[in-house]
């Protein structure tokens, strides 16, 4: 019983809350997305006609050379983590300095 008091609260808590809400997306005559208010936004709303949609050219997708500099500049990366020095040595740490050699009580 006393597991599903929190679970209880915790649920209820979850249903009473009010959702965040976000401020409206725009769309330009292009069917791209873009801020509301600025030049060029059409009204709340509005969206590309279907027909206009279908008409235009689907977007490229990545070159593979492109995609193999970002694998490379990925893993280029991740190695230099995996090649940096053990921070936690056994030769006393971050608080001990070459020429300490003072045990610390």
């Amino acid at each position: 019983m006393r597991r599903v008091v929190p679970i209880l609260v915790l649920a209820a808590n979850l249903l009473v809350a009010s959702a965040a809400l976000a401020g409206p997306t725009c769309q330009d005559r292009n069917g791209d997305t873009i801020r509301c208010g600025t030049t060029g936004a059409m009204p709340v709303g509005w969206t590309l006609p279907r027909q206009e949609r279908l008409s235009r050219p689907a977007p490229e997708p990545m070159a593979p050379a492109a995609l193999l500099g970002l694998l490379l500049a990925v893993g280029g990366f991740f190695a230099l983590i995996a090649l940096m020095p053990d921070f936690q040595s056994e030769q006393g740490g971050w608080d001990q300095s070459e020429g300490d050699d003072e045990a610390v009580d």
